[in-house]
């Protein structure tokens, strides 16, 4: 069963978490056997079995980790004086001092990885040169602690003591055999570089020790606690108890420890207060929370059946959503959208963990797990590899998943879902042949992150920003890191941009981060402000949200600017705000089409202003091609600016399409240019590598000055011509209302009306009255019941009130918090919406 928060934090204030750890062993030898224990999963996780490294599926793995090793050590072989490894330059780069301590834990697990060559499996010479490299860099670069702790705090209160802790596990017979006072001494050095907890140990009030951070450093004070011997239960089961928070479900209203890191209810995973971070942090959380599993397995400290359902649910409700076809969607990824590794890259970890997490499971659990893993594996454009796993014993499981001709491959996802993760706003629309994501922002969530030189040009990532990945189609060739690189920042799909050129942060202050630590605000590297004014800025609006019924969105936004323009008058003369373009949006999420509007888009300041309708790239010899009919029903080809009712564009090679039907849009500019950027443009750390695309624009423009004008049009996802030369006379689809007030559709064919309300009183749509602001569905079967979902966007609502007007209408069922009463001239419908936090309610009707 999950852990809830009433039973977690009523342990929190007994005498510990006794209701989920086990009572501590009653003897000092027990102690010490689950000590052994521990460390011995610990070098079976990431140096396999005998068992597990004679399969021959490990052999690549095997061979990986001995090229490495060697690698390692003939750059120890050439170091210079003063240079633990050649040309790695220590004193004053904490990163390298990071990389460092990496490559002795490479070296070092060779040496307890079965299977590898003789010449380093158990050679003690090798381990001694280990445990040698570990004392050189404690005594000149690392045991003062007042020269240390430069750079990034990552690395030192994490990073490195995850190389550390795993290295003195992997060697501890021979440390203990031959420099018995190196583990103490490095556990005193590790906890006094965790600056940011209390007393060397975790604080669970700080903003650094939460999320993956916490079950990052946690894990490493497990294996610590392991590795002192007498009294290191205590620290074992104290690790344990902090890392307990992360497994609670976020209440917003109910923040414990002042934390929002974390899963919430409705499958948002949150990192760094306020970035949607599932694909990246999170799936490092989920990594190491199934690691933790493992290693406690076997030991008086196991936990795994009450918390085991818990990262089920994670992997259902979490992460099933946004992987599609084996891809990560990019709307959860933060700055790593700028990193080469691509989102099938960073499934491959996901994969791994949900193997694991599969072992550790029963029956149908099981087998839905080993299922999904199959399902992955069968739809995804391209191989995965598990040569990438961190454990050998994964790749072995993850064989015998694949061959095991009773399990059958199965999506974690109906073939049909709209997701919306109003947490962290953003929404997953899926269909078989497509999935749409959307990644919205508000005054709870980042426009975007920026940090460290990565995401450099990240400043509409929030406004609306959508991504359309089409079913069959490689997503490298379409989006990833080339994405980012060939469209332009203020063109990406979906977003309304002002005409104005943006400087990066390191082209505006000559370093990665805004430093001014003398201003009231302090800003240093990883100060609070650096944070909410560089990093991860909040927008200012409130109202971004929406509706599910069943299978079916309604999504709502009102655009903003960020936080710094806002604050701007706080801020110091140097430090550059930007105002942003104004928009109130709604995005409609059928089966067919995915419906767009867009209301009061101009500016301010009076600048001209661009509406992207969608952005496409693809491989430059790909045989692409666009299309297109005039209003006045004569056909378009080529590119330019024209008055459209359609729009397809195809791509021969990959055998994708995308259909655009413009409702009611002003003339559409139409670009299709092969574009040459190197990678190096969005992420500094990138090689300067030179990509190519052919990319689409689909825009529609804003004079500077001009009056705030509407959208409306819908994507068709794998559209052909014929097809959207039926969008003709409002049929299926009609726009019933696109102003700054309401923005509602319908659809005949599914009898479906959809509105968003985005201002206080009464709103009227096609027999429907909206009091405030509001995200409705109403879906009106032929002969069947009538079926309606509400929610609020702003999240700041009691009670939100819909009159269907008409015939009276009984209640078949109906959420808790739903009041359903017959008022003259129709039904009206209330709902408790306090502290849902945007979540969906929904009631049947019948007459």
């Amino acid at each position: 069963m999950d852990i809830t928060r009433r039973r977690l934090l009523s342990a929190l204030s007994a005498a510990g978490l006794l209701a989920v750890i086990p009572a501590l062993p009653v003897s000092a030898a027990e102690a010490a056997a689950d000590s052994a224990r521990l460390l011995a999963n610990t070098v079976g996780i990431f140096a396999g079995t005998t068992e597990s490294n004679a399969r021959p599926e490990t052999a690549a793995k095997l061979t990986a980790i001995d090229r490495t090793a060697r690698t390692n050590l003939k750059s120890m072989d050439d170091a210079g004086e003063g240079e633990l490894f050649a040309g790695l330059v220590l004193g004053t780069d904490d990163a390298n001092l990071n990389t460092a301590f990496k490559r002795l834990y490479e070296i070092a697990l060779a040496t307890r990885t079965p299977g590898t060559p003789s010449d380093l499996y158990g050679d003690t010479a090798v381990q001694r040169r280990v445990i040698d490299g570990l004392g050189w860099l404690h005594e000149r670069y690392y045991g003062d602690q007042s020269k240390g702790y430069y750079g990034n705090w990552f690395n030192w209160e994490i990073g490195i003591s995850q190389h550390v802790s795993k290295t003195l596990a992997l060697l501890v017979d021979e440390v203990r055999t031959y420099k018995p006072g190196l583990i103490t001494t490095y556990v005193a050095s590790m906890d006094a570089y965790l600056r940011n907890g209390t007393d060397g140990d975790v604080n669970l009030d700080s903003r650094f020790h939460t999320g993956a951070n916490l079950a990052d450093i946690t894990t490493n004070r497990i294996l610590q606690g392991a590795l002192i011997g007498a009294g290191g239960e205590a620290r074992i089961r104290k690790a344990l108890t902090d890392q307990l928070t992360v497994f609670v479900t976020i209440d917003p209203y109910r923040l414990n420890h002042g934390v929002t890191d974390g899963y919430y209810a409705d499958g948002s995973f949150i990192q760094h207060a306020s970035v949607a971070y599932t694909g990246s942090y999170g799936k490092g959380l989920l990594t190491r929370v199934v690691q933790t599993l493992k290693i406690l397995d076997g030991t008086g400290f196991a936990h795994g059946e009450e918390l085991v359902p818990t990262v089920q649910r994670w992997v259902r409700d979490g992460f099933a959503p946004l992987i599609f076809e084996g891809w990560m969607m990019e709307i959860v990824k933060g700055r790593a959208v700028s990193r080469p590794d691509g989102g099938y890259v960073d499934v491959a970890v996901v994969v791994e963990a949900v193997v694991d997490l599969s072992s550790l499971s029963t029956g149908a659990d099981a087998t839905a797990l080993k299922s999904y893993v199959k399902h992955i594996r069968s739809t995804s454009r391209a191989a995965l590899d598990p040569t990438g796993f961190v454990s050998p014993v994964s790749i072995v499981r993850y064989a015998d998943i694949i061959g095991d001709a009773s399990v059958p491959p199965a999506d974690l996802n109906p073939a049909s879902r709209s997701v919306a993760f109003n947490a962290m706003d953003k929404n997953v629309h899926r269909r078989p042949g497509y999935a749409f994501a959307l990644a919205r922002s508000s005054d709870r969530i980042s426009k975007y992150e920026y940090m460290s030189g990565e995401n450099l040009m990240p400043w509409f990532q929030g406004d609306g920003a959508y991504y359309l990945y089409l079913s069959g189609q490689d997503q490298t060739q379409a989006y990833g890191v080339d994405y980012f690189t060939t469209v332009s920042p203020y063109g990406l799909a979906g977003v309304t941009a002002p005409v104005e050129l943006r400087r990066t942060v390191p082209e505006l202050y000559g370093k990665p981060y805004y430093d001014n630590p003398g201003h009231p605000l302090n800003f240093t590297s990883s100060s609070e402000s650096q944070n909410k004014y560089v990093y991860f800025p909040r927008g200012t609006n409130q109202h971004s949200g929406g509706a599910v019924l069943g299978a079916y969105g309604a999504v709502g936004a009102v655009q903003s600017s960020d936080a710094a323009f806002h604050d701007r008058e706080l801020l110091p003369d140097d430090f550059v705000v930007h105002r942003n373009a104004t928009a109130t949006k709604s995005w409609f999420l059928l089966d067919e089409e995915i419906v767009v509007l867009a209301a009061g888009v101009g500016d301010g300041a009076g600048r001209a202003v661009t509406t992207t309708v969608d952005a496409r790239t693809a491989a430059p010899d790909d045989q692409v091609s666009v299309t297109g009919e005039l209003r006045d029903g004569r056909p378009w080809t080529g590119a330019g600016t024209g008055d459209l009712r359609w729009l397809r564009y195809a791509n021969a090679t990959r055998r994708t399409s995308v259909g655009y039907v413009f409702l009611d849009t002003p003339k559409v500019r139409v670009a299709l240019d092969k574009v040459t950027r190197s990678r190096r443009v969005v992420r500094t750390a990138n090689p300067d590598t030179a990509v190519t695309r052919t990319v689409l624009g689909v825009t529609v423009d804003g004079a500077a000055g001009a009056r705030p004008v509407s959208l409306a049009y819908a994507l068709v996802p794998n559209a052909g011509e014929a097809g959207l030369r039926s969008y003709r006379g409002g049929q299926p689809l009609k726009v019933l209302a696109n102003t700054v007030r309401l923005q509602a559709v319908s659809h005949a064919g599914l009898g479906l009306t959809a509105a968003n309300s985005f201002t206080a009183g009464h709103h009227e749509a096609a027999g429907m009255r909206i009091e405030g602001p509001a995200s409705v569905l109403v879906r009106r079967e032929r002969r069947g019941p009538t079926t309606v979902a509400v929610s609020d966007p702003t999240m700041d609502r009691d009670r939100v009130g819909v009159l269907l007007r008409g015939r009276s209408l009984r209640v078949v069922t109906a959420d808790e918090g739903v009041r359903v009463s017959r008022v003259h001239g129709g039904t009206r419908i209330d709902v408790d919406t306090h502290h849902a936090y945007g979540r969906s309610f929904t009631v049947t009707l019948r007459g």
